[in-house]
């Protein structure tokens, strides 16, 4: 009930009326001046919708607070909740004082205990071939604006984080990356087969430019952020980028925070590691792959083809960065300390969040990987009926494909020199031919109405005379021109005897520039294919406003016209050589980038090969799809092994902390208890989710909690079913009810153990 009066008691211990407002849960924006008071009940709720909704101001939330209490509203309330609600956010302190107690405030402790199923180690547990696997990017959304010249910022507090890496620590990279740099000249000119194909694909890619080439807007002193986060989205380490877009310097302090914090059998997937695996190994670091731009490279290092990775994409940075954009008005102008604590809330509520959904991440992957396996394995069957392979062929096949994409790389270095006389040969015979045309267009002219010794025939054609006389002569100046540019370079080169159309070098060195001309068509063709695939994910994105909708629609239309004109001058040049042709059905379907590789370098002995033949390429994948399906299986087994024995050695130790603060009388107890059963209630709600998984069809896991590693047993707890029931029945039935059979009696005991444990730890009173 809206109340817009109260009366506050003031007993002689309290000292002053700020105090007396506190204990009755009220908050002045001012210690001095009482002529408001916000209610912490309305500062919490904002707290809450800020949170889940980035883009809620506090003036928006003002006004709701006048509307309500049917007053108009005025500028100074926004400010009287905006600053009583920086003085409600001191109570991180308090959670200071929680985190310590628990034991939670060492060194990395976030890191290595935010994500249960990656990093919780077990006694007697399956080896995985990666501990984990981590993915990092750059986004220039959150960044914030310098002060101008002369100005101080108002807020001088310093915010610390967990999440945030120290500046100082980023700079230590800085010599590696500038030492890169000046290495790079030596990489260009290397003709190792690495070298060429990083070669293709850094070029092509804004982030693989050399630091040097990356400049920022100067009015911005941090120009965004660039984060780690695990397989199941949960942020590991956060890098503001300083006056600069993404340097090296950042990825390379995420690599070395990684090994250094979590060791090694890391896998980590970055956007441009191309490029950043060049650096690495100019560095003090270790190499690594990760999931590329190049064909060649994907071949072997795409998250479909490497050992172990499950179904794991590495697209969490991008579901991450599509929420945290909408903190951006937030950041831009805010002070350093206000956007570091917003940047650190959103990162704790995200993290939260993903904490309450691991058990449905988890049951979700289960499933997929099990219909994959179900499904893709008549289809597989039936296609390798058909045409005639087995299982033997297509691993023959997909080390062949390999050798191959490993051995392709940029055109071969031709003599400079050659190829200048062969195209000035060329240029010479068409200058040629197109004198003697003039020429004899010239001497054969004659004037319809011509008559000898007539004055006005002679006039009347003299206008079409000149206008070829005047082409005669351009055509033998022309000629004349490239006729002493061959013959001085025939003379430099040594050479006696003009080459003839019909010489083995002339025809060698004919075919390396037709090959030219054809890479060239072909990479301008899937730069506009590029260029069209981007644009149509930019049209489907939410926050696209329809100025840039219309915007982008025009471009496409532009675009697909200039694709088609690309697709006509390469299928001109490819027919001239040799190659195979393509039409626009075929180039507008995604799985055409794939084929790139195999356009620019395949001959006609390639295409001959198996492994070329779509139908083949794609029972390849299907086969290596299958087979990512069955290790996600085997990584959910351990991964919810994990989830479940954390959860169970959690609540042992809210237990153990609870009774020792209430024997001390300690006066963190209340903000314990509450902290203790906020917890319980979403762990809860993932055991209820695990026991899902344990019903499903073709489940193979433990349902029974492990022994945390260093650790004795943990102790069980009596039964309650009927809890762990209706925690269900609140589920998705969509996916609850998904190939469940009747639940074990070892299994519904084992799990009724834990929900009546987790129900029954009530907060205790003070």
């Amino acid at each position: 009930m809206l109340e817009s009066s109260i009366n506050i008691p003031h007993t002689e211990d309290i000292t002053s009326p700020v105090e007396a407002l506190v204990l009755a849960g009220y908050l002045s924006p001012t210690p001095i001046s009482l002529t408001i008071a916000i209610s912490i009940s309305t500062l919490e709720l904002y707290h809450l919708l800020h949170l889940h909704k980035l883009s809620f101001s506090v003036e928006a939330y003002t006004k709701v607070i006048c509307d309500l209490y049917k007053w108009p509203y005025q500028w100074h309330y926004c400010n009287a909740i905006a600053n009583a609600f920086d003085v409600y956010l001191v109570k991180h302190i308090v959670n200071g004082h929680v985190t310590a107690a628990l034991g939670h405030d060492t060194l990395d402790w976030q890191v290595k205990n935010a994500c249960p199923p990656c990093w919780y180690k077990l006694q007697d547990k399956p080896k995985l071939k990666y501990l984990c696997m981590l993915a990092f990017d750059g986004n220039n959304s959150l960044s914030h604006m310098t002060v101008a010249a002369g100005c101080q910022v108002g807020n001088q507090h310093v915010f610390y984080s967990n999440y945030f890496l120290d500046k100082d620590y980023v700079n230590l990279f800085t010599h590696e990356v500038a030492r890169h740099d000046t290495e790079d000249s030596d990489h260009d000119n290397c003709n190792n087969t690495d070298t060429s194909m990083d070669t293709n694909c850094t070029d092509n890619w804004k982030s693989a430019m050399t630091d040097s080439k990356k400049k920022s807007w100067g009015i911005f002193k941090e120009t965004g952020i660039l984060a780690c986060a695990c397989c199941h989205g949960m942020v590991q380490w956060v890098a503001d980028m300083i006056q600069s877009s993404e340097l090296f310097k950042y990825p390379l302090t995420m690599i070395d925070k990684a090994l250094s914090t979590l060791g090694d059998r890391l896998l980590i997937g970055y956007d441009i590691a191309c490029k950043l695996s060049v650096t690495i190994g100019s560095s003090s670091l270790d190499m690594f792959h990760s999931y590329l731009h190049n064909y060649g490279f994907q071949d072997t290092n795409h998250p479909n083809v490497i050992e172990g990775t499950g179904l794991e994409d590495f697209g969490m940075m991008e579901c991450i960065f599509s929420m945290s954009n909408q903190l951006a008005p937030v950041t831009h102008y805010a002070s350093p300390y206000t956007c570091w604590l917003a940047i650190d809330a959103f990162f704790r509520q995200w993290d939260e969040d993903h904490y309450l959904n691991l058990g449905q991440t988890l049951h979700r992957n289960y499933l997929q990987a099990l219909q994959i396996i179900r499904d893709e394995m008549e289809a597989i069957e039936q296609a390798k009926w058909s045409l005639g392979i087995s299982d033997q062929d297509l691993t023959r096949w997909k080390i062949k494909q390999s050798v191959y994409l490993k051995s392709c790389h940029k055109e071969p270095e031709w003599d400079v020199l050659a190829v200048a006389y062969v195209e000035l040969l060329q240029k010479l015979k068409a200058y040629q031919s197109s004198s003697e045309s003039a020429n004899v267009s010239f001497l054969h002219a004659m004037p319809a109405s011509y008559a000898p010794a007539s004055e006005n025939s002679y006039y009347a054609g003299l206008s079409q005379t000149q206008k070829l006389e005047t082409a005669c002569h351009v055509s033998n100046e022309c000629y004349t021109e490239v006729l002493q540019e061959v013959n001085a370079l025939e003379v430099k080169m040594g050479i006696t005897c003009q080459w003839d159309v019909f010489d083995a070098q002339y025809i060698k060195v004919a075919k390396h520039i037709g090959q030219h001309k054809y890479i060239h068509a072909l990479k301008n063709l899937q730069h506009l294919v590029v260029l069209c695939l981007f644009e149509l994910h930019k049209l489907n994105l939410s926050h696209t406003g329809y100025k840039m909708r219309t915007h982008i629609a025009k471009s496409l239309q532009t675009r697909c016209k200039a694709i088609q004109h690309a697709i006509k001058v390469y299928n001109d040049v490819a027919v001239e050589i040799g190659h195979p042709t393509v039409d626009w059905s075929r180039v507008s379907h995604h799985a055409f980038l794939e084929e790139f590789t195999l356009l620019v370098e395949g001959t006609e002995d390639v295409w001959k090969n198996h492994w070329t033949e779509p139908a083949v390429r794609e029972l390849m994948k299907q086969t290596l799809h299958v087979q990512h399906a069955h290790e996600e299986v085997i990584q959910c087994n351990i991964k919810i092994w994990h989830l479940h024995t954390a959860i169970m050695d959690e609540h042992h130790l809210f237990d153990s902390v609870l009774k020792k603060l209430k024997a001390e009388s300690s006066p963190i107890l209340g903000a314990m208890a509450e902290h203790c059963q906020h917890c319980c209630h979403i762990n809860t709600h993932i055991l209820a989710r695990l026991q899902c998984i344990y019903v499903m069809n073709g489940f193979l896991g433990n349902i029974t909690p492990g022994i945390q590693d260093g650790a004795p047993p943990s102790v069980q707890s009596p039964t309650a079913d009927d809890v762990l029931q209706e925690e269900c029945n609140h589920l998705d039935q969509d996916t609850a009810e998904q190939d469940e059979e009747e639940f074990g009696e070892e299994a519904a005991e084992e799990v009724g153990r834990v929900v009546t444990y987790l129900t029954e730890l009530s907060p205790l009173s003070v």
